[in-house]
């Protein structure tokens, strides 16, 4: 039952045709996982706290900085130099303190994934790359977990709902990554700081309607925001038979049709597991896919250069039966690289935190920037 002061603090919503005390109740009894504490999770993780949901997984790895907080509306001036999910928790429990609150301060992978989503009922996804949402994604597929998707660029954005039963996901609109260096992050060509807020607050609407089953989702619709123009549109779409993520999968909770699950190599390896396998005399090929003055400031010894905008354009130059490493400043371009080349056949995966965590935690002596 709920106390006299959930009634009090939900009265607004309680009222409304087919949520009630029931929907309320399911909101207290829901399990959500946020992804980044960013200007899409932000918004997302605040209406969501303050409906209610009972339990919250915030998921972030980065520190809160300057530049985040024209958009990244969780966090204060004072936040800056702290870890987002914990500055994302104070956040909610001061705005929410009937809400559990659950910091998750790593980066998510294929191979976290989904230990990480099994946790929770269901997944808000406001991370900016595409490595993150490919991992989101499969691990949804395998263990039969819906999530909520949101992008945003410019002036631009988009939300759709994946891997509800019987529905699609999100492979099956965007099958492979987008070829390296065709696309560009916010950091380089700009986001206006509501536009997130009104995607990341539209995928908590669609977050509350799947709780409290009030509504229709967008299942099998990408709902596409020009907010400079005012203009939204609906593409739809349909889940692949052939789909390698969802395909052939039951519809009946999420389970699948035997016994089986999509099995997944990770897209990373860590920088201790790189170096026995240097080691070892088993190497594969380093590629360091970084613009040419970031190869001029330190590099990995022994690696070849090969920048991401050139990589489609060199791609017959790579051997096909050679295991490949790539890296980058962080990790993000070079996973997104890496996802790609193992859509075209190859066997190549990503340092995990890039060049910057290789000198961290191996040799020092590379310069950081």
């Amino acid at each position: 039952m709920l106390t006299p002061n959930e009634l009090s603090r939900y009265g607004r919503q309680l009222v409304l045709p087919g949520l009630g005390l029931a929907g309320q109740e399911r909101l207290r009894a829901a399990r959500v996982l946020v992804i980044g504490a960013g200007g899409l999770g932000s918004p997302a993780a605040l209406y969501l706290a303050a409906a209610g949901v009972g339990t919250i997984g915030i998921l972030d790895d980065d520190e809160v900085e300057i530049s985040n907080l024209h958009r990244q509306i969780l966090h204060r001036t004072s936040d800056v130099g702290r870890e987002k999910a914990a500055s994302a928790a104070d956040a909610l429990a001061a705005l929410n303190p009937e809400v559990h609150v659950v910091t998750h301060a790593e980066r998510l992978t294929a191979r976290s994934a989904t230990a990480l989503i099994d946790a929770y009922h269901l997944v808000v996804d406001g991370s900016d790359n595409y490595e993150t949402r490919y991992a989101v994604n499969d691990a949804c597929a395998t263990l039969g977990r819906t999530w909520v998707y949101g992008s945003v660029e410019r002036f631009s954005g988009q939300i759709s709902v994946f891997g509800a039963p019987g529905g699609p996901c999100y492979r099956c609109i965007f099958p492979q990554p987008p070829a390296p260096g065709t696309t560009a992050s916010c950091e380089q060509i700009g986001v206006l700081g509501a536009v997130p807020g009104v995607v990341g607050s539209m995928q908590a609407v669609e977050a509350l309607k799947i709780i409290t089953d009030v509504g229709t989702p967008l299942v099998g619709r990408l709902l596409q925001l020009d907010l400079q123009r005012g203009d939204a549109h609906v593409v739809q779409f349909e889940r692949r038979a052939e789909c390698p993520a969802c395909g052939g999968r039951a519809d009946t909770n999420g389970a699948a049709a035997d016994d089986s699950s999509v099995e997944l190599e990770p897209l990373d390896i860590d920088p201790d597991e790189l170096t026995s396998r240097l080691e070892s005399g088993r190497a594969p090929l380093l590629l360091d896919v970084r613009e040419g003055w970031e190869w001029s400031i330190g590099r990995i010894p022994a690696s070849q250069h090969l920048p991401m905008s050139e990589l489609e354009r060199r791609l017959g130059v790579l051997e096909r039966e050679r295991e490949l490493v790539l890296y980058c400043h962080h990790g993000v371009r070079s996973a997104m690289a890496a996802e790609w080349l193992r859509s075209h056949g190859f066997h190549a995966r990503s340092l995990a935190g890039g060049i910057d965590r290789w000198s961290r935690e191996v040799d020092p002596s590379i310069p950081r920037y």
